[in-house]
């Protein structure tokens, strides 16, 4: 089984994502959108960068955890990891996107 996108829209009316892997955990989490159609373009986006290596900027977070951010050819942020709490387990998560991020699945939705 394959990852897929769960897309919500919160109580304020913002719609967002999160990529899931195949055993449920949430590997990637977008940025607020102000329409679905802007979070499925992200989700899109997501699809098409996801694959490239180069798209990736790893970070430490100052309270020494890990993540990484995948940004878009435009240099734009689509999606941010959960932190952890190695390097190597950053890069695993890096290589989790990049084997899930294909996934056309996308539930949910809201309005």
């Amino acid at each position: 089984m394959a990852g897929w996108y769960e897309l919500h829209q919160n109580e304020k009316g913002k719609f967002s994502f999160v990529l899931k892997a195949a055993n449920g955990e949430v590997i990637l989490r977008s940025e607020g959108y102000e329409t679905r159609a802007s979070a499925e373009n992200g989700i899109a986006s997501v699809q098409k960068n996801s694959p490239n290596a180069a798209s990736y900027e790893r970070s430490d977070a100052t309270d020494g955890r890990f993540f990484f951010n995948l940004k878009a050819a435009n240099h734009q942020v689509i999606g941010t990891s959960q932190m952890y709490k190695s390097a190597a387990s950053r890069d695993a998560g890096i290589e989790s996107v990049r084997s899930n991020g294909h996934s056309e699945v996308v539930k949910g939705g809201g309005a």
